[in-house]
C-alpha cells in the first residue's frame, strides 16, 4: 500500500527528478519572454507539453514559485515609502544612504530579499526570476492561488505513446464558458451581458 507517500519518481533518483523539473520550470516561465517566431522556441508563451505525471508534479512547484514572487511585490511596495528618489550613485543618494531611512528600507526589504533568493535557489537561473518577480507577481497580483492549468492532449507521444499535457499560466487566452443561456441563443447572436461589455 502506498498510504501517505507523496509525489511520483518517474523512473529517476532523487537528484535527477530535482533537476528536471528545476529545467522544466525554468523552460515554463522563460516562455513568456520568448518570440514565438524563432525555431525552437515556444509556439505559446506560458506554456510547455510533457507527459501527464510530470505535468502533475510540476504544477505545486510553479505555483510555489508565483506564491513567493507575490508576496515579495507586496513587501516591495511597502518598502517603497522609505526608498529614496534620487538616482542611483548621485550625491542626494549617498546622502540618503547614509541616513537612519535607508537602515528602515533595508529592513522593510529584507524578506523580499530573502524570497527572492530561496527562488534562485529553486530555479538557479537570474533570467527565470527576473522573470517571475518582475511580470508573473504583476499578472497574478490579485490572484491567490491556481495560477497554472494542466490540459490533457488526445495525441500521445511518438516513440513511446506516452500520454501528453500542456501545463501554461492561467489569465491570457482563457477559454471563455458558455452558459446555458448563451447556447439557446444561438451561434451567431450575442446575449445581453455581451452587448454591455
Amino acid at each position: 500500500m502506498r498510504h501517505r507517500v507523496q509525489g511520483r519518481k518517474l523512473g529517476r533518483n532523487g537528484s535527477h527528478r530535482k533537476a528536471m523539473f528545476r529545467n522544466m520550470s525554468v523552460s515554463l516561465i522563460r516562455t513568456l519572454i520568448q518570440d514565438a517566431d524563432v525555431a525552437g522556441n515556444a509556439k505559446v508563451p506560458g506554456r510547455i507539453v510533457t507527459t501527464i505525471e510530470k505535468a502533475k508534479e510540476l504544477r505545486p512547484q510553479i505555483e510555489r514559485l508565483v506564491t513567493m514572487a507575490r508576496k515579495a511585490s507586496v513587501i516591495e511596495d511597502r518598502a517603497g515609502e522609505f526608498a529614496a528618489e534620487a538616482e542611483h550613485g548621485s550625491e542626494d543618494w549617498k546622502k540618503w544612504r547614509e541616513s537612519p531611512s535607508w537602515n528602515n528600507w533595508s529592513q522593510a526589504v529584507a524578506p523580499a530579499v530573502a524570497l527572492r533568493r530561496r527562488a534562485f535557489a529553486m530555479l538557479r537561473d537570474h533570467e527565470a526570476v527576473t522573470v517571475l518577480f518582475s511580470v508573473l507577481a504583476e499578472r497574478f497580483a490579485d490572484r491567490n492561488g491556481g495560477y497554472t492549468r494542466v490540459i490533457k492532449l488526445a495525441t500521445p507521444r511518438l516513440g513511446d505513446a506516452g500520454k501528453q499535457a500542456l501545463i501554461e499560466f492561467v489569465g491570457v487566452n482563457d477559454r471563455v464558458r458558455v452558459t446555458k443561456s448563451q447556447r439557446k441563443l444561438g451561434v451567431g447572436e450575442l446575449s445581453a451581458e455581451q452587448d454591455a461589455e
